[in-house]
């Protein structure tokens, strides 16, 4: 973790294969509780989370029934507001093959 001040960056990859263990009908649903469950796991002082967009879209983008395994996200904790934001760091490189089908 680098700290600049008041606010910690940290990048974390989150493991989203647990998802799968349930319906496929709102897997994206979970996927997105466990991101904020992970954060909340890990940064205990954060009294609000904020998933950006970016991540929210990235975990939708084919559709509800198969959100990604994993999520590779930067965490800005800031320390003053106890407030933690989750950005996207990168997107997982999907093959030419995946988008066609």
């Amino acid at each position: 973790m680098s700290e600049e001040g008041k606010i910690v960056k940290s990048i974390h990859v989150i493991p989203l294969k647990r998802v799968y263990w349930g319906r496929r009908t709102n897997r994206a649903d979970r996927a997105i509780r466990l991101i904020r469950k992970y954060v909340a796991r890990h940064f205990k002082n954060a009294e609000k989370i904020v998933i950006s967009n970016e991540v929210n879209n990235y975990v939708w983008q084919f559709s509800r029934e198969k959100p990604p395994r994993r999520v590779v996200v930067e965490i800005r904790f800031d320390k003053e507001e106890k407030i933690a934001k989750v950005l996207l760091v990168r997107k997982q490189k999907v093959s030419v093959m995946a988008k066609e089908k």
